[in-house]
């Protein structure tokens, strides 16, 4: 048997398919995020944020990224000499995007100094298709095809589930999920995937593209029927206590959604945020978010709905 290499995963999405796979023995450091599964806590983390959701309002969190993106600095800090003495063989990262992980240049500088044989594999995934591949390259990095082969067989046929529940939808309400709260931030990457998967109108984003800040001018035409507020790296708890100090654009309680009770918070981290299995279960959140008169209400534990007071708006 090919000797399994020491892994270093830098991504909590990363994290969670070396483990999916089986592989969570040979996961030698991981970040200060990752946390899933639950038994990775207590590994050693090579990673922190200066950047911190308790203390800071949305508003608060969008301006201090981008000052220091925008200062070409970096919101996250790798610990190289601790990298250096877990000598792993294989550093998963990405250069996908600034705000969700140690920059790439730094991972890369950092590993030439441990051994010129450590593998820097930077992950891409754009897409829900992106993220079986994804697994795939995991899985043969690792000495672990087959398992990897599996998972992907798994995943698709939850999603091919779901493709028939679709047969009894008759309407795909306007689905707008947030990706941030203030600014607000429309959907990119597999997110507006999810919403297709799940029976909604995903014509409110980038499927495949970036998420980009939108205003209220596009929101109020869009005339959203189901909202869902999923900011990027937020627990469902954390997006109701952000809502405290966030204020949402104008025009927002006119909205179909709020008007009808259809503003959901969801568990953004463990379901859409992170490019990893657990998006196909994001889906099948959605499904009973958009369509619950057909498939029944979420869990509470998966999404909760939004009271109208509970939403306060820029300008009061």
């Amino acid at each position: 048997m090919e000797k399994r290499p020491r892994i270093v995963s830098l991504l909590p999405s990363a994290t969670e398919i070396v483990c999916a796979l089986g592989l969570e023995d040979s996961l030698v450091g991981v970040t200060h995020e990752c946390d899933y599964p639950p038994s990775v806590v207590g590994k050693p983390v090579l990673t922190s944020s200066r950047i911190s959701h308790a203390r800071m309002s949305s508003a608060e969190i969008d301006h201090a990224v981008r000052s220091q993106l925008d200062g070409h600095g970096s919101i996250y800090g790798l610990d190289e000499r601790l990298l250096a003495e877990l000598k792993p063989d294989l550093v998963i990262t990405q250069e996908l995007c600034e705000v969700c992980a140690v920059s790439y240049e730094t991972v890369l500088e950092a590993a030439r100094v441990i051994d010129a044989e450590t593998r820097v594999v930077s992950l891409e995934p754009n897409s829900i298709r992106d993220i079986f591949a994804n697994i795939r390259t995991v899985g043969e990095l690792a000495c672990a095809p087959g398992a990897a082969d599996a998972l992907v067989r798994d995943l698709t046929v939850q999603l091919d589930a779901l493709a028939v529940l679709l047969t009894e939808v008759e309407t795909r309400p306007r689905t707008l999920i947030l990706e941030w709260l203030e600014p607000p931030y429309a959907p990119g990457h597999w997110v507006p995937e999810q919403v297709a998967f799940a029976g909604g109108d995903a014509t409110f984003g980038a499927a495949g593209g970036k998420s980009r800040r939108t205003t209220h001018e596009e929101i109020t035409a869009y005339a959203p029927e189901v909202v869902v507020l999923a900011p990027c790296g937020y627990y469902k708890e954390e997006v109701l206590r952000a809502l405290e100090g966030a204020r949402l654009p104008r025009g927002w309680h006119e909205l179909p959604a709020v008007r009808d009770g259809r503003v959901w918070a969801v568990d953004a981290t463990s379901y859409f945020s992170r490019p990893g299995p657990r998006v196909v279960e994001g889906a099948e959140i959605l499904l009973r978010v958009i369509h619950p008169e057909i498939f029944g209400e979420p869990a509470e534990a998966q999404a909760v709905r939004v009271p109208a007071e509970r939403m306060l708006v820029e300008g009061a």
